[in-house]
This record gives structure tokens, sequence and C-alpha cells, in this order.
């Protein structure tokens, strides 16, 4: 009787974490696991190529600028995309062709691997749950990244987990080897262009009566070392200057993330918004969900960032960009943009106009950013990037089947 009671007990907390999780309530920042694992218990992956992303709805974006390499590799090696949550599953589901599946369980994931021909796994994120499938010794695992920057955690020691890096630029590959002790880079770095960087080539700026200012700070990040977002430092006089001078219009672009481990930032980050709002039109906020990167991108004339992958984003444009320097603890990892660009620091930042207006004025700061270009984002961008990251996932696909069979030979292949 007693084993009863507790079965119909574990039963009844389940169903109501079903609920719970099934609600459209549901925090966007926590995983549902609402996985197909009854549906998968016997089937196997039709696949040779992972996408391993066990992110919450927060966190597509890192993934959602991949979807079209991600369907070039499908095509050319069979993938599958493995999430944890439905919801993200299904928001990839609407805007992509490549396969998706939500696995809740780790034994699922255990028995699909075993039955399937997946050997190589891709990551666009340091996950700290990616260590559930960076345990499989019978796949080669590969950290792409979801953009390149000169965040100190761009050469972070985590990327020592993964057999290889797929760097977007020589600027990756070099900044990994200044920071990283006892990582051979040469040994597990592979410049592969940067397919998920789609910034117009160099052009003109829009043309317009006002020059449209895009200010896309970063979010604050879930420690010191890390917080390089300008919100809270600078944001509110960076914008209230601009919106005050005729000659410029604002678009704002606050990162998806801000606010989500300080109520400071997202307080700052709603006054910037009231404050842009009140102002009225031409000026405008424009969120992450509401208009791709590149969009904000070709509307603008001049970017004001923090330290983080859309001031490299920006660059090939060769228009100006204007980066904050935090007022904190952050550790940058300069590969040459931050010596070379204007930096904002937080005591000009109700001078944020004569700032642009001078960078828009410097004839030569075009020529600096363009020698930027082809070092950060490497030679096979614009137009190589998404076949050299194909051809490199096939290397890796024949690297793995040698090594395997070697295993295999020797008798001493494991999960």
């Amino acid at each position: 009787m007693r084993r009863l009671l507790i079965d119909l007990r574990r039963r009844a907390q389940t169903a109501v974490l079903r609920v719970i999780r099934s609600s459209p309530v549901f925090p966007k920042s926590l995983v549902d696991r609402q996985g197909e694992d009854v549906r998968l218990a016997s089937s196997s992956l039709d696949a040779t190529v992972m996408v391993y992303f066990p992110g919450a709805p927060d966190t597509l974006y890192q993934v959602v600028p991949w979807l079209p390499t991600f369907e070039a590799v499908h095509a050319a090696h069979r993938a599958v995309v493995v999430c944890q949550d439905s919801r993200v599953a299904a928001s990839i589901q609407a805007v992509s062709t490549v396969p998706v599946v939500t696995v809740a369980r780790y034994g699922t994931l255990d028995g699909l691997l075993a039955r399937s021909d997946v050997k190589v796994a891709l990551y666009v994120s340091h996950q700290p749950r990616n260590f559930e499938n960076l345990r499989f010794a019978s796949l080669l695992h590969a950290y792409i990244g979801h953009g390149d920057s000169d965040k100190g955690v761009s050469a972070s020691n985590q990327l020592k987990a993964y057999d290889y890096v797929f760097a977007p630029g020589r600027a990756a590959v070099d900044r990994i080897t200044r920071r990283l002790m006892r990582f051979d880079a040469a040994a597990h770095t592979i410049v592969v262009g940067q397919p998920v960087t789609l910034s117009a080539v160099a052009s003109d700026p829009p043309s317009e009566v006002r020059t449209t200012v895009l200010y896309a700070p970063t979010w604050e990040g879930a420690q010191p070392s890390v917080a390089y977002s300008s919100v809270l430092s600078h944001g509110l006089a960076v914008v209230a200057a601009l919106l005050r001078d005729p000659r410029f219009r604002v678009l704002y672009r606050p990162h998806p993330l801000t606010g989500v481990t300080s109520r400071d930032y997202a307080l700052a980050d709603d006054a910037i918004r009231t404050a842009i709002a009140a102002a009225g039109a031409p000026h405008e906020t424009v969120l992450a969900d509401q208009e791709p990167l590149e969009s904000s991108f070709a509307r603008s004339g001049v970017l004001v960032a923090d330290v983080s992958a859309v001031a490299t984003a920006w660059l090939p444009s060769l228009r100006p960009v204007i980066v904050t320097k935090a007022d904190g603890e952050a550790v940058s990892a300069d590969s040459g943009m931050l010596g070379v660009v204007p930096r904002l620091v937080v005591g000009d930042a109700a001078a944020t106009p004569t700032v642009v207006a001078e960078a828009i004025a410097d004839v030569g700061g075009r020529a600096a950013r363009s020698a930027l270009v082809a070092y950060y984002l490497s030679e096979y961008w614009p137009d190589r990037s998404q076949e050299r990251f194909v051809h490199v996932v096939g290397e890796v696909l024949a690297e793995r089947d040698r090594l395997r069979d070697a295993l295999v030979e020797a008798g001493a292949t494991g999960t």
C-alpha cells in the first residue's frame, strides 16, 4: 500500500509539473523540458550532425541566425537540432527546414545516440547543460558560438571542453592563443569565416535629413568580469543627448537579456525606452524579435555599442562605430578593434553627439575599419563563409570516422 501511495504521489507531482510547464506564462528564462521522450524511446536520429541547443526561449537569439547555415549543413550531411524546450523547438520549426527534436531526459538522449549515426555535435553557446552531451565520446564536439567579440569570454577556458573551436577569423585564433594556458590553438581552432554575420558589405549610409544612430548595448552579464553593458552607466545620458540634437535620430535596440539578472538594468532600460517614446518620431525602440539585426544595421549610419559581437558584425559596413568603455571590472580581450575605434567613457556620455559627429568626420576611420574586416571575419566572408563552414563540417565528419575506426580496431570504443 505504501509503495502504491508513493507511486500515486509521484504521478500527481509529474502531472502538476506538466501543467505548470505547459502554461503560457511559464517563464521564458526556464527550460520547460516538455520533451518527445515517449516517441523517441525506440527511435533514432536520421543525422550525422547534431546541433545541441538546450537553452530556454530567451536564448533563441543565439541559434536563429545560424539556421540558414544549418540548412546548408543538413543538405550536405544530414543535421538535426536537439532542444530541451518545446517552445524553442516550435520556434525553430516555424522558420527552418532542419529537423528538430525535443529531448527532456538524459536517458532518452543516451539511447538516441546509441541507436543513431550522429558523429559531430555543434554548440552555439557555453550552456552548462552542454555537458550532458559533451560526455559522449562517440562524437567530435565543436564550439561555434553566436558571434565573435573582444569580450574576455570569447577566449574562455570553457573552450577546452570541445575538440574544435570554429573561429570566425584570425582575430579569434590570436585572442585564444594569447589568453589560454595549456591550449594548443593551432591544433584545436579552425578558421571558418562568420556565416551569421549578415551586415551589408561596405555601402553609403541611408540618405536622410538626420543621421540614424543605432544604440545597441549588450546585456549586463551574470558576474562583474563579464559586465560589459553600458545601459546602466551610459545609456540614458547617451540617448538623452542624442534626442536633444536635431542632427540625429535614435534607434535603440536593447539586448534580449537586458535586465534578466539585475533589476537596476531593467529599470535603466525602461527609462531609455520611456525617453524615446516621449520624444516620439522619428526616434524608435526596436526589439530583437521585431526585426533582424542586419535590418537595424541597414537603417543606421553610426553604431554606438558595447564590447560585443554587435560591434564586430557592424565592421563590414565600414560606417563609424563607437564602443563604450565599461565602468567596472569587465575583462576585455582586445584583438585590435578597441585600439582603433573611438571609445566612449562614462564621463563623456552626455557629449555623445560631439563624439558621433567627430567619428562621422574622421575620413581615415573608414580605412582603419576596413583593415579590421579581414582579420576579424576572415578571407571567406562574405561570399564563401557558408560554403567553408559546410566543408569544414565534412572534414570533421571524416576525421571522426577515421578516429572511431581506429578505436574499434583497437577494441577501445566507449559511449
